[in-house]
């Protein structure tokens, strides 16, 4: 199994890169998150599952500042994200995101849309974010895919430009929202293949994600949540094969 090969070839966690202490999340008067408190180290991969409407996209909306906090702290490498004077640009140079929508240019090519933001953003050289551009493309499948419009292409493949898009910012954390709910068996497979191989190239991932036995595969770390609190955290085999938590067990006997 690739996850055992990744263990044995000496996967180690580093320093805490998101640290999230006491966090509230209010939208109106509804309590979407409540004092969630979690720990990311470089080189993590955490995995959070948990019914529709747990919070666990506000989550990472949070993290990458689109969402303000209420009450409590996020940092991510050392940068506090509620922190009125921080640049948010370095924040989401730092933090990529990828939704369940693609979100890409109809009328740029997968190239294109993938060199737009170190370009005109990052104010990077054209022509070295063009080498770089078409290196990520490579690495996600899709090197043939370099002149195709979105509308040429499949979910999956799309899904992979955004992939691609947001490495090329060179993140210090990747984020994934449901990055597969929308896209058939065959094209979701191309996309956690995609996840996988950044995972065990040492990226730092959160996943929100439905695919439980994916979650167990790639993640170091679950969280288990539920009415916008984490229920339940630990390693994949605890969490999925011994849960403490009557509600954690009941919400796997559902998805399992």
């Amino acid at each position: 199994m690739w996850r055992p090969d990744r263990m044995s070839a000496g996967h180690r966690l580093g320093e805490p890169v998101v640290v999230i202490d006491g966090l509230e999340k209010f939208i109106g008067a509804l309590q979407v998150l409540k004092h969630v408190s979690l720990t990311v180290r470089r080189g993590e991969t955490a995995c959070i599952i948990g019914p529709s409407g747990s919070g666990k996209s506000t989550l990472l909306r949070c993290i990458n500042g689109l969402a303000p906090i209420t009450k409590g702290s996020i940092t991510v490498a050392g940068r506090e994200v509620n922190d009125p004077k921080l640049d948010k640009l370095a924040l989401r140079r730092d933090v990529g995101i990828v939704f369940q929508q693609y979100n890409l240019f109809p009328h740029k090519t997968a190239l294109q849309n993938v060199m737009m933001a170190p370009i005109h953003v990052l104010k990077q050289d054209k022509a070295a974010v063009e080498t770089r551009a078409r290196a990520l493309l490579a690495k996600v499948g899709l090197s043939d895919k370099l002149a195709s419009y979105p509308g040429e292409l499949s979910g999956g493949q799309q899904q992979r430009v955004a992939i691609a898009r947001s490495l090329a910012m060179n993140p210090k954390v990747m984020l994934f929202d449901e990055v597969t709910a929308a896209l058939d068996p065959e094209t979701k497979k191309e996309v956690l293949v995609t996840i996988r191989d950044l995972a065990a190239e040492g990226m730092t991932c959160i996943l929100v994600t439905h695919e439980m036995g994916f979650a167990r595969e790639i993640a170091d770390h679950v969280y288990f949540t539920d009415g916008g609190v984490i229920v339940e955290d630990g390693p994949p085999a605890v969490l999925f094969d011994r849960p403490r938590e009557a509600r954690t067990r009941a919400f796997l006997d559902q998805v399992l």
